[in-house]
């Protein structure tokens, strides 16, 4: 492989899709009918969520370790990652009978911690930021002898993560846009050389999450001030790559910024939508486009799915703030005088204008109301808002006016 960005071109990346053969699946790049009615673009869904791993990490760490000499197999690899390049090195590694030691960041999701110790791999979970962990790694490579296999700054590993390019280009001929999540940027680094090579006309655009924006305060000449947690953990990186971002100056059109909330409706909208799991990072993609549907009406727009590894426990959360944002889970306070049946008159007209009460709380100390007042809390399950909207006009007609609590 060659070892800086500009000999990196269009010939490694063909040649890590054959290494790669059927080790790596063809993941389906599919045209997605609603979400195109929703942004106004042609919106076309690359799945890498359905890797094996469930990530796209896969294709570099494979494309790397196949190209390893006997000896350095036998040394052994390490690797730094939030999880998806972890999964990805253990995986493979394992399969190949090369020994494997992965240094996690301490907010290394569980599942991606589980899955990483699943594959066999020796963890050591070090540092509260990826540049943290990447500093152990590195000690622990030079006194084990272990060869170092980096999440993306490595031109082996960036003609891997390119392959994707090449798939979704013979997978949707019609493309213009791609809009690629960025992290340390091997993934739209790779697939920047291959798109631009194929279709010089096709735009590239890479999207981070707005409190990990390292790469567009980079190229915008600006110091790089990040940090904060971030739905997004696989793109949470503050040292972009060398190699990458010598690529992303020639080859990348802009970098576009998914703010938290936008990238929780993305999450949503693809389990409600397409019903896929993506995490964070693997929606960004899609938050970015939500976010700015004038910039790409019209177009054949190209968006990674690049994973789909998030804690259950937070995907629960994010689907059930994403019924609160839309108006289908509500909480709604009553005022009153605290007098016998006026919850149960609450509660009989709210199950007549057929809402779904979820949870009740009658309180008479802590708060405001008079002494000889009370408020009654209802969490509600509605149709959508105008259903909440019908409900309190109707405990309002009631003699029970009523407050509705909005999410920030």
């Amino acid at each position: 492989m060659p070892n800086n960005a500009s000999a990196l071109g269009l010939e490694d990346i063909r040649a890590a899709a054959a290494r790669l053969g059927d080790a790596i699946a063809e993941t389906p790049c599919l045209h997605s009918h609603t979400l195109s009615d929703l942004t106004g673009a042609h919106v076309w869904l690359k799945f890498e969520n359905h890797q094996f791993t469930a990530s796209f990490k896969e294709r570099g760490a494979l494309n790397k370790l196949l190209q390893l000499s006997d000896e350095e197999r036998k040394r052994g690899v390490i690797a730094m990652s939030a999880g998806n390049h972890a999964q990805g090195v253990a995986y493979h590694a394992g399969r190949l009978g090369i020994p494997a030691t992965i240094v996690m960041p301490k907010f290394t999701p569980f599942v991606k911690v589980r899955h990483v110790r699943a594959f066999g791999a020796r963890v050591v979970l070090d540092g509260e930021l990826l540049a943290e962990a990447a500093a152990t790694a590195q000690r622990i490579a030079k006194e084990e002898g272990l060869v170092f296999v980096h999440p993306y700054d490595d031109p082996a590993v960036i003609a891997g993560q390119g392959t994707v390019a090449l798939e979704m280009l013979k997978q949707a001929p019609k493309l213009q846009d791609l809009i690629v999540p960025v992290g340390g940027g091997g993934l739209i680094g790779g697939m920047a050389i291959a798109a631009k090579a194929l279709r010089p006309d096709l735009r590239v655009f890479g999207v981070e999450s707005e409190l990990y924006s390292a790469m567009q305060q980079e190229l915008q000449g600006q110091p790089v001030q990040v940090g904060g947690v971030s739905i997004a953990e696989g793109i949470s990186v503050r040292d972009v790559g060398r190699t990458t971002i010598e690529i992303a100056r020639r080859l990348v059109d802009d970098i576009l910024i998914a703010r938290e909330a936008d990238i929780e409706r993305a999450i949503v909208a693809l389990v409600e939508i397409e019903k896929t799991v993506s995490e964070g990072a693997g929606a960004a993609g899609l938050a970015a486009l939500m976010a700015e549907p004038e910039r790409f009406k019209g177009r054949h727009v190209g968006i990674v799915l690049s994973g789909g590894n998030i804690d259950t426990r937070l995907l629960a959360s994010v689907l059930m703030r994403g019924l609160v944002r839309n108006g289908r889970l509500a909480r709604i306070i009553v005022m009153t005088d605290d007098a016998p049946g006026r919850l149960s008159l609450a509660s009989g007209v709210i199950g007549k204008v057929g809402v779904n009460i979820v949870e009740v709380a009658h309180r008479r100390l802590f708060t405001l109301a008079s002494a000889k007042g009370a408020e009654i809390e209802f969490v509600v399950e509605a149709r959508d808002r105008a259903h909440l909207e019908e409900l309190l006009t109707a405990l309002a007609d009631a003699g029970l006016p009523a407050k509705l609590e909005e999410p920030d």
